[in-house]
């Protein structure tokens, strides 16, 4: 069973980054297409960004694209969310995904299997 553990949350000022952590156990990610989704208080879960590490190029949401970058360090079985210029919106509870996949990943959250219990980003001045 895979298990996935996110860390990394914290308050931030707008403007600033942050990196956001996804620690898988129990199977290795090199299987596997991770999604990163975030909710904001009072609103649906959206996609932030996904990708399938050696596969099809990593995906982003509108709001996020050329602000965040997912990356993968194999050997930490980590999947990471790098996160720059932030701004109110970002404000959630982020939740990364694992779904087995051959070569594609997914902005849906129907797709995904495996849910780590998600970390909190705030951002505020």
């Amino acid at each position: 069973q895979l298990q996935l553990v996110e860390s990394g949350g914290d308050l931030v000022h707008p403007g600033g980054s942050l990196t956001l952590s996804c620690a898988a156990s129990g199977r290795t990610l090199d299987d596997y297409a991770i999604g990163w989704f975030r909710q904001a208080p009072g609103k649906e879960r959206e996609a932030v960004a996904c990708d399938r590490s050696g596969g099809d190029p990593a995906n982003y949401g509108d709001s996020v694209r050329g602000r965040f970058t997912i990356s993968t360090d194999n050997a930490k079985n980590t999947v990471y969310l790098h996160m720059n210029n932030l701004k109110g919106t970002d404000t959630g509870i982020y939740y990364c995904a694992a779904v087995w996949s051959v070569y594609y990943c997914y902005m849906s959250e129907t797709e995904y299997d495996y849910w780590g219990q998600g970390t909190q980003v705030t951002v505020s001045s």
